[in-house]
């Protein structure tokens, strides 16, 4: 299966999916993760930060956690859903991520430029989510909604 690329549907899971966990999102703000998490966020998006190795520390003033599902269990303690699961990681780390985006019911996974994993893309469109490969979030935000 391929990933989703029209714009029609871009749009959709950009206005749904306001609620997005940042997969190795950086605390340096030089970095392409914390940029378009920063757009995001300004944006009206909430941003969930994960990363282990900061886990217990905040960036953009949201607490970081060091998994999906620890993220998922904090949220839920507020009522909150993660809609997007954003991934700034290597093609090769995503298969833990892909299983849990669709462990935790997330509607939606967005690798960012340069980021591909057919199979990944396969399993998670077979379990309902929408799969967006090798497109930065940021810049498909602002090309769509500016």
């Amino acid at each position: 299966m391929t990933a989703i690329s029209t714009d029609e549907v871009l749009r959709k899971i950009l206005k749904r999916d306001c609620v997005i966990a940042v997969v190795g999102l950086s605390d340096k703000r030089y970095r392409p993760s914390y940029e378009a998490a920063a757009y995001m966020q300004q944006n009206g998006n909430r941003i969930v930060p994960l990363n282990s190795l900061l886990a217990a520390t905040t960036v953009r003033g949201e607490p970081v956690h060091a998994s999906l599902a620890d993220a998922r269990a904090a949220l839920a303690a507020q009522g909150v859903e993660i809609g997007m699961v954003g991934v700034f990681r290597k093609s090769a780390d995503l298969p833990p991520v892909a299983d849990a985006a669709i462990k935790i019911a997330a509607r939606s996974v967005w690798l960012q430029l340069g980021v591909v994993h057919g199979a990944d893309a396969g399993k998670a469109r077979a379990a309902g989510l929408d799969f967006v490969a090798d497109r930065c979030v940021k810049i498909e935000h602002r090309r769509l909604f500016a």
